[in-house]
């Protein structure tokens, strides 16, 4: 059985701007009270009527970059598919990094031909 994609990402220069434009764009509920200021697409609700869909975060680039828009896929260990993203090619990004005031844990790799893919160890 292979590792599922569970959650996405579109970071940007201007977080509020993104939470609105996605907002109205797709119909999304955004909720951003948070003191991260993650705007949270909650998966319930943003479902097809065959119930598939996952939930995905909007928000400003953490490092003020010019942001991306990537997946995240859970996986049992971020320090160990980080090392075997790197021997198969790719090179890590960061992480393994705790989120703050949660108990994930998460990492970025970029593949080889550059694309940012996140990921998000499995809840203890």
């Amino acid at each position: 059985m292979g590792q599922p994609v569970i959650h996405f990402e579109v970071t940007g220069k201007d977080g509020d701007n993104l939470v609105r434009y996605y907002s109205e764009l797709f119909e999304w509920e955004i909720d951003a009270n948070n003191y991260l200021g993650y705007g949270i697409v909650e998966r319930e609700g943003n479902t097809n009527s065959e119930g598939v869909g996952i939930g995905g975060g909007v928000a400003a680039a953490p490092d003020g970059s010019e942001g991306l828009v990537t997946f995240y896929v859970e996986v049992p260990d971020v320090e160990v598919t980080l090392a075997r993203a790197e021997t198969l090619g790719g090179s890590r990004l960061f992480g393994p990094a705790p989120v703050p005031g949660t108990d994930l844990v998460i990492g970025q790799f970029a593949d080889p031909e550059g694309h940012v893919i996140g990921l998000r160890q499995e809840p203890v």
